[in-house]
């Protein structure tokens, strides 16, 4: 089995410093770098995109809401005309500090509130399909399994991906719980080590209502500001490795 490892990086801005990039670049096999928008700045990509392809590990783009003030975690009821520039804007600037590091942009994974918001917003979903076909129709599509985003990215031809989360507690729906509630982000490296491997070994998450319910991980994620990400990062892919799960990138492009 095989199953990949990504982290959400690049979310420092200016003097503001925010996760442990260098760190969590040694465990992930893909970063999914802020592409300015919601975190991150030109120094911030650059310096992001340098450390990953010195450590061979695939890059993403994190593309957001232009909401600096709310860490992209706000939704903005945007135009999709207006939404699908946004996102071709953040593609283009994480393309060029990648091409500098001698690497590519590899697969799309939309941030925050715009992730959410295309579970099931179709006008917005396509609008950020839109883009990507502009940008490069061979991009992958990275989302959550059932949402609008991946099955418009896949009849558009896009290929695509589907992400489960570490270190976030799901609802009896196959949906993220609200950061708002108790409970929605995890903090155990053991609990979340059992839960990743079952993810992946099994394909079945426990809710936060105790139900059982079926899940497709091709990529798992750690969020790189939950606090002690790095230590959690650690846990899952010592976890996966010790009942036999290989973690490696799934879109790593060629130069």
């Amino acid at each position: 089995m095989r199953i990949d490892l990504n982290a959400d990086l690049g979310e420092a801005f200016g003097r503001w410093e925010l996760g442990d990039d260098d760190a969590l670049l040694d465990v992930v096999s893909s970063a999914n770098v802020a592409c300015g928008f919601h975190a991150g700045d030109p120094t911030v990509l650059r310096r992001t995109c340098n450390l990953a392809a010195r450590r061979g590990v695939a890059i993403g783009a994190h593309t957001g809401y232009r909401d600096l003030a709310g860490f992209g975690r706000r939704f903005v009821d945007v135009p999709p005309t207006e939404l699908a520039n946004d996102v071709l804007y953040q593609l283009g600037a994480l393309r060029q500090f990648a091409d500098v590091a001698g690497t590519r942009v590899s697969y799309i994974k939309p941030h925050g509130a715009l992730y959410n918001a295309i579970v099931h917003d179709e006008r917005q979903a396509e609008a950020v399909v839109d883009a990507v076909l502009d940008f490069d129709s061979n991009l992958t599509a990275l989302g959550l399994p059932g949402s609008a985003w991946l099955r418009l990215a896949a009849e558009a031809g896009l290929p695509v991906m589907h992400e489960v989360f570490a270190d976030r507690a799901y609802t009896p729906e196959g949906r993220l719980v609200s950061r708002r509630e108790p409970g929605a982000v995890l903090h155990d490296p053991v609990e979340v080590a059992e839960r990743c491997v079952r993810m992946a070994t099994e394909g079945e998450i426990v809710a936060i209502d105790g139900t059982v319910i079926p899940v497709r991980a091709d990529s798992i994620c750690v969020h790189g500001d939950t606090q002690g990400a790095v230590e959690l990062a650690r846990a899952v892919r010592t976890g996966l490795n010790e009942a036999g799960v290989t973690v490696a990138a799934f879109a790593m492009a060629p130069v």
